[in-house]
């Protein structure tokens, strides 16, 4: 009910019956705003300012356009621009993988080389060490030899000092120089 009395209201009170006297005379300050503002109109219509503030808006869009197409080119350069730095950092972290695999194999192949260096080493170092044993042998062998025939002979002497008289060692003396003179000779 209430709504249906606001409504009733709002079409009954027009400005134009708020006014006292007839609505077309200069009395009446509703036709005479009227006036002015068709007279602000026809000013603003004859010196072309709806043309003027078209322009302006066109202008104005034209400008708002122009920066779009510039931040999307902008857009578009920025976006290639960080494809490039990303395919540029793949690359190097392709290559930076690379150089560590290749290292890794390289370490892997020195430690063989090491190894191997190592066993030959231990090879040679052994064979010197057995040369040397062997040397060692041949020169105690050779010196147990050595005394062995200094006491032979010492006992030799002592056996044939014993058992020998004089003239026995005349007649070995002779045959010596007797068998040196004919190997000389």
């Amino acid at each position: 009910m209430r709504k249906l009395a606001t409504l009733l209201a709002l079409t009954t009170a027009t400005p134009a019956f708020a006014a006292s006297g007839p609505f077309f005379s200069l009395g009446n300050t509703d036709f005479v705003v009227l006036l002015g503002f068709i007279l602000f109109i026809a000013v603003l219509v004859y010196f072309k300012v709806p043309a003027m503030l078209g322009g302006m808006l066109d202008q104005r869009a034209e400008g708002i356009k122009s920066e779009l197409d510039e931040a999307r080119a902008l857009r578009e350069d920025a976006q290639t621009l960080l494809a490039s730095f990303e395919r540029k950092q793949k690359e190097v972290q392709d290559q930076a993988d690379r150089i560590v695999t290749q290292a890794k194999e390289e370490a892997e192949l020195a430690a063989e080389q090491a190894k191997v260096d190592l066993e030959q080493s231990i090879v040679r170092r052994l064979a010197a060490a057995e040369d040397q044993i062997a040397s060692a042998e041949a020169s105690a062998v050779k010196e147990v030899r050595d005394q062995a025939i200094t006491i032979a002979i010492g006992a030799a002497n002592d056996v044939i000092a014993k058992q020998m008289t004089a003239t026995e060692g005349n007649k070995l003396i002779d045959a010596a120089i007797a068998e040196v003179d004919a190997k000389i000779h």
